[in-house]
């Protein structure tokens, strides 16, 4: 082996990313502008204000013009025009920049969906600059705005992980990766040839934090699979440094062997400047308002005497966050946390890291309402949300996302395994809730009951919006699905939307939900799965506005799935199909500003499918009542609002008074199998 050749090492620079942020630091130092904005808090209400309504793209599922690119297709004006008729005041496009590795000077591919970024320019498979700039004028002319990525937590094995391989500079500051001494050599693995690294055995781990190298196991494995992953840990095949030296080290990475998690503590504080630059590039050059803040969770890891090491909930994540998310905001910016945390550290980072956090804490137990027609566990999450201080109108409400229905719920697992719930008359701690919750969702969303969805190794279920509610409807076979199979199924949709778009913060969809996707057959992307990753079978090719309707695949390579609705452009001239009862829904929200609403009660009801969800309206407008029937069974209940001034009672959507609010605050409601209804008590005074 022979020292590195200083061409390539200089090659190498040039291409990394922490480079790049350095060369883009020296535009700010010293200016004025980063001084005009308020940082230090999170401010929610003013970041769902300039955008409630979020479109939700996967870049792979695109379905393009013939030669054309994903950006193009995104930036669509026909595209535009639809979604502008529904309501989308948002575009959060997915990852889009350069990913994947290198292998000398070739690139290897992305293995997580473009989450393993080794650039920040646009990936050229994608798109250029120039349409990145086209999409974001065309989402402008249509009153909307551009929602980008920053991935605090970890990079692909591009240059600046090749680079710290060979332990140039501060290269080697960025990741959690430790070398190893020559002598220990024999403790690791050999790695195989064509392979750049392989996992550590649980026994490996435990031998090394003996003998003080690494902190150890985690508290969980993340993509665990036998075999492939059975720790967040892997050792690297002898690497030649700038130096001359060999080198062989040992690397964290919480996601997948190719994703190396970044140290958040290290004294060089190389991975700060490397995502604060690229964060600040996502904003000024890609014309981004709000970024997704990705893995954000996982920002700190330390060393315990006994156990696994401490990497949940860890301060450190919450002072990253506050770095971040300042730092975004100091630009003009506003940012969302997409992980599955506990209720503690949403709370945690909503003080003062990101401005918005995704609705992990309700989303599975919305889709438990739907499974099991109860919504007791739904109603424990949303009274959580208030019992945390976790304002509702910070969190975005969702349907389906690129990621698997999750199941993990952690809140349960780690913090709160011996506190205790009541639910269903009976008294459970919180890790046996958990099993029973999740016992009573894989029987019914996947195996016998749905074989179409799949389980996504110990995290939850990959599946559409659309196969859970096959899967709650009992349909076993989706080719069998019949026209009025479709209505009904189209009908339950609509209620998730309810649920979501009718309370206070973000509503977000996908494109598989604007078609009313189903998942990909297993076989059709059994290469993609090798690793154990089934959430390709939810992530089928969309055409949204028929730019290619002859296409089998997306620009991506994904095939198309089996889909309900139609595109939107024949689903809007259609005053009965999915995208138009969901524009209706949508103007509802926007004409009673319902995302700027304050949550103040969830009450009791008697009837185990019944969803009550009680919102104060801004500007003095009143209360405005959700009303959510997840059950195959009608509801004529009588409801106790105490509090609520007395009045009309106006069904808001559909434009006819229900009845009237008593002064003792009672109301009876009728609702259909699965019928939602947003009301709107007109007193002569608010609340």
């Amino acid at each position: 082996m022979t020292t590195p050749d200083k061409d390539y090492i200089q090659w190498l620079v040039d291409q990394s990313m922490l480079h790049t942020a350095k060369q883009r630091a020296k535009l700010y130092a010293g200016q004025a502008r980063l001084w005009q904005r308020p940082y230090a808090q999170a401010r929610p209400r003013d970041a769902s204000a300039i955008a409630s309504v979020w479109f939700t793209a996967y870049p792979a599922s695109i379905v393009t013009r013939e030669e054309g690119s994903v950006l193009q297709a995104l930036g669509d004006e026909t595209l535009w025009h639809a979604l502008s008729e529904i309501g989308i005041q948002g575009i959060h496009n997915g990852p889009l920049k350069l990913s994947g590795g290198l292998r000398g000077r070739d690139r290897t591919p992305s293995v997580d969906g473009n989450f393993d970024r080794m650039s920040f320019d646009i990936d050229p498979e994608l798109g250029t600059e120039a349409d990145m700039i086209q999409l974001s004028r065309m989402a402008a002319a249509h009153n909307a705005v551009v929602i980008d990525d920053a991935i605090p937590s970890h990079t692909g094995k591009g240059a600046d992980f090749r680079l710290a391989e060979m332990a140039h500079a501060d290269y080697p500051g960025l990741y959690h990766m430790v070398e190893i001494k020559e002598e220990d050599w024999g403790l690791l693995p050999e790695v195989p040839a064509g392979r750049d690294a392989i996992n550590l055995t649980p026994e490996v781990c435990d031998i090394l934090k003996d003998k003080h190298y690494i902190v150890g196991q985690l508290q969980r494995v993340i993509f665990f699979e036998p075999g492939v992953k059975e720790t967040d840990w892997s050792a690297t095949p002898v690497v030649v440094g700038v130096d001359g030296k060999a080198r062989r080290w040992v690397y964290l990475h919480y996601f997948k062997e190719g994703q190396p998690s970044l140290n958040w503590l290290d004294p060089t504080f190389a991975a700060q400047q490397m995502i604060i630059g690229d964060a600040l590039h996502s904003i000024d050059v890609m014309g981004a308002r709000i970024l997704r803040l990705d893995a954000n969770g996982f920002l700190g890891v330390e060393r315990r005497a006994e156990g696994p090491a401490w990497s949940e909930s860890h301060p450190l994540s919450v002072n990253g966050n506050q770095l971040l998310g300042g730092a975004i905001r100091k630009a003009g910016g506003f940012s969302f946390q997409e992980l599955n945390l506990t209720i503690d550290d949403i709370a945690s980072m909503s003080h003062g890291g990101a401005d918005l956090s995704y609705d992990f804490i309700t989303r599975p137990a919305y889709q438990h309402a739907l499974l099991l027609g109860n919504t007791e566990f739904l109603r424990l999450m949303l009274r959580q949300v208030h019992a945390f201080g976790i304002d509702p109108a910070s969190l975005i409400h969702a349907l389906q996302n690129h990621d698997e229905l999750t199941l993990e719920l952690v809140h349960f697992w780690t913090l709160h395994a011996h506190d205790t719930y009541l639910y269903q008359g009976q008294t459970f701690p919180g890790n046996i809730l958990r099993e029973h919750i999740r016992e009573e969702m894989y029987e019914r969303l996947a195996g016998e009951h749905a074989p179409y969805n799949l389980k996504f190794v110990t995290n939850g279920v990959s599946c559409t919006t659309a196969s859970i509610i096959t899967a709650a409807l009992g349909i076993r076979d989706l080719e069998a699905i019949t026209d009025q199979d479709i209505k009904q199924i189209q009908h339950i949709h609509l209620l998730l939307v309810m649920y979501n778009a009718m309370q206070p913060g973000v509503f977000a969809l996908s494109g598989w939900d604007l078609v009313g996707a189903l998942t990909l057959p297993a076989d059709q992307v059994a290469h993609l799965m090798e690793d154990g990753d089934t959430r390709w079978i939810h992530r089928g090719a969309y055409d949204l506005v028929g730019l290619d309707p002859e296409a089998e695949f997306s620009a991506g390579n994904m095939p198309r799935p089996k889909t309900l609705y139609g595109n939107l452009v024949d689903q809007l001239q259609r005053p009965d199909s999915f995208a138009s009862q969901l524009k209706k829904i949508l103007a509802v929200r926007r004409a009673y500003d319902i995302a700027a609403s304050k949550q103040i009660l969830i009450p009791d009801v008697q009837h185990p499918g019944l969803l009550l969800m009680v919102h104060e309206l801004p500007a003095g407008k009143g209360t405005q009542i959700t009303a959510l029937n997840f059950s195959n069974e009608p509801i004529v209940e009588t409801l106790h609002l105490p509090g609520i001034a007395a009045g009309p009672v106006v069904d808001i959507i559909n434009e006819r008074v229900e009845g009237d609010l008593t002064e003792a605050g009672e109301f009876t409601i009728t609702l259909d199998p699965y019928e939602g209804l947003a009301l709107r008590v007109v007193s002569a005074s608010p609340i």
